[in-house]
C-alpha cells in the first residue's frame, strides 16, 4: 500500500493490533504514551462508547503530530443485554464474564479514530458473536491456560475457545479479534490520498 509518503503510527498496546496492522503490508511504529483516561458518562448509548474511548485515545496522544504522520487509535467493547463486558480484572470475573455468554449472542463492536494533522476520522464496526453453552470445566481450562485479562469480555476469538465454542459471527472475524482492518484500509486510502 502505497501512503505517499506517510508514517503510520499505531497508538495502541495489543498485539492482536499489531499483527492485524501488519497484514495490511504497511510500515508503522507502535506508540502508547498517553493521557486520556477511559471514562464515559452512564447516559452515554452503548453503542458509541468505542468510538468516544477511540477518539479520547487520539485525543490524549502525548504530543502533537506531525505533517507526514497518521495516528490510529482503537476500541473494543462486548456488549449483551445491553450490558458492557470489559476487560476482567482478575480470574474470578473472567469466568463469570464466559457463563453469561455461555449459550448466548452478544455483539462485538469496535471503533478505529485515523487522524492526521488536519483530520479525524472515526469508524465502527459490529459483529454478532454465537457461543454454545460451555461447561465449568472448559470456562476454568480457558481461564487458566490463557489468562484473557487483557481482552474484552474475557476472551479472544483466535485462541482454544473460539475453536471450541463458537459456532458463528456475523460479520468481521478481525472485528472481533479488535480490529475491523478492512474499514482501518479504507480510512488509509483516504488519508494517504
Amino acid at each position: 500500500m502505497d501512503l505517499k509518503g506517510k508514517k503510520v503510527i499505531l497508538a495502541s498496546g495489543s498485539p492482536r493490533r499489531r499483527e492485524l496492522l501488519s497484514g495490511l503490508d504497511i510500515a508503522f511504529e507502535v506508540d502508547t504514551r498517553n493521557s486520556f483516561e477511559e471514562s464515559f458518562s452512564p447516559d452515554t448509548p452503548h453503542s458509541e462508547v468505542p468510538a468516544l474511548m477511540s477518539e479520547g485515545k487520539s485525543r490524549g496522544f502525548h504530543r502533537p503530530l506531525k505533517e507526514d504522520e497518521i495516528l490510529i487509535t482503537s476500541d473494543t467493547m462486548v456488549l449483551l443485554d445491553g450490558i458492557i463486558m470489559g476487560k476482567p480484572h482478575d480470574r474470578e470475573e473472567a469466568v463469570q464474564m464466559l457463563r453469561t455468554l455461555s449459550g448466548r449472542t452478544h455483539e462485538v463492536i469496535t471503533a478505529v479514530t485515523v487522524r492526521d494533522i488536519s483530520r479525524c476520522e472515526t469508524v465502527t464496526d459490529s459483529t454478532l458473536v454465537h457461543f454454545r453453552e460451555l461447561t465449568d470445566d472448559e470456562i476454568d481450562y480457558y481461564v487458566d491456560k490463557y489468562r484473557p485479562y487483557d481482552k474484552a469480555g474475557a476472551y479472544g476469538i483466535q485462541e482454544w475457545i473460539g475453536y471450541a465454542a463458537i459456532t458463528g459471527i456475523e460479520g468481521s472475524f478481525y472485528n472481533v479479534m479488535g480490529f475491523p482492518v478492512h474499514k482501518v484500509y479504507e480510512e488509509l486510502i483516504k488519508f494517504a490520498g
